[in-house]
């Protein structure tokens, strides 16, 4: 076990290099950048990203690099080449990329062009705000849908089982923040009630509530964001967990457990749980990652949450190539974590699966 585990450690390595390799030869091909933003800048043609401006020093790397840019034109030369030294584009591609890895590898990311902070601080900052919504997403998502898709496969057919197919579908048909505008409106005192706050995960005065304040201050704000999620996944997980359990539940061995007289609850959880769950356990990283970071976008944006996957959208519209990577590298790194987690509590629910064994 242990052997396995290192080797899935180590195989990280080259994935996250290979992934970000990819994704800087696709940002060589893309237009604009940093560079030719702030020649924008200069000759007022655009505006400026976030926080304005070509801010400071930038350490950090990546983009279309040096040559001829769009609207140059007229430009002496010196102050074009202060612009490329200054976001770090007066060094081959090559280069660039292999300065972004040596400093990757103590999560250095350098700064964000436009934002005057090193792009650790600004993950470090929203980073607990992602992982809110990320677990208590996921979590009361797969505490609602997995019991309900068993019932749902126990009473295959029954009004019960028609309605609340009724309800999931319609609930996951809705998008997630079209749900999140509506609990403002009824709940956040858009029109009717103000019972939940709109803005931010915590109250002004967190700090100086006392400790069981500020856990109920944490609630509240958590509350209709997770919702807001929430309603809109349960429908592929319950369905799922039905057809998992009633693939199962047809089987031979189900029917030889019967005959040994085992009662219903006998068989279903002593002995078709453990293997109806292996499916649902394969797609818990991808669900995960999916609400952790790029599901969440628009309900940052509306209960004004400053996560990360806001942030990776805002750098990408700005072209702020240190916060892209930054947040590509995060988002990698844990979905790949997840992904060891998944397997080893795959060998955890059927211990008749060695993955060791097999990768030899």
């Amino acid at each position: 076990m242990l052997i396995y585990i290192l080797k899935r450690l180590l195989l990280i390595v080259p994935t996250l290099l290979g992934i970000l390799l990819l994704n800087f030869v696709i940002v060589q091909a893309a237009p604009g950048g940093p560079v030719e933003k702030a020649i924008a800048q200069l000759q007022g043609i655009g505006g400026g990203g976030a926080g304005g401006g070509f801010a400071g020093t930038t350490q950090d790397l990546v983009n279309s690099g040096g040559g001829d840019y769009r609207g140059s034109r007229g430009m002496p030369p010196e102050l074009l080449a202060r612009i490329e030294k200054l976001y770090g584009f007066d060094k081959p591609a090559p280069e660039r990329f292999w300065l972004m890895v040596k400093r990757y590898l103590t999560f250095d990311f350098g700064e964000s062009y436009y934002r005057d902070q090193p792009v650790s601080t600004l993950i470090a900052e929203r980073l607990p705000v992602s992982i809110s919504l990320g677990l208590w997403s996921t979590l009361i998502t797969y505490l609602v849908a997995v019991p309900l898709g068993i019932k749902k496969a126990v009473r295959d057919g029954s009004r019960f089982d028609v309605w609340s197919s009724t309800a999931i579908i319609v609930g996951y048909a809705i998008p997630s923040f079209l749900i999140a505008i509506l609990l403002v409106v009824l709940f956040a005192g858009g029109s009717y009630w103000e019972w939940f706050p709109l803005r931010g995960l915590t109250s002004d005065n967190f700090d100086q509530l006392p400790w069981w304040r500020q856990a109920l201050d944490y609630l509240h704000h958590i509350t209709l964001p997770t919702l807001a999620i929430v309603i809109g996944n349960f429908a592929t997980l319950t369905m799922l967990t039905k057809n998992s359990f009633i693939d199962e539940i047809g089987k031979q061995y189900v029917q030889t457990a019967r005959a040994k007289g085992l009662d219903e609850n006998g068989v279903l959880y002593g002995h078709v749980f453990r293997n109806a769950m292996l499916i649902i356990i394969a797609g818990f990283p991808a669900a995960f990652v999916g609400m952790f970071f790029t599901g969440v976008l628009l309900i940052e944006y509306i209960f004004s949450l400053d996560g990360l996957g806001l942030l990776g959208f805002e750098s990408v519209i700005n072209r702020d190539y240190p916060v892209v990577f930054g947040t590509l590298f995060i988002f990698t790194l844990i979905g790949m974590l997840l992904k060891l987690i998944s397997d080893l509590t795959y060998m955890w629910v059927d211990p008749r699966i060695d993955f060791e064994r097999r990768a030899r």
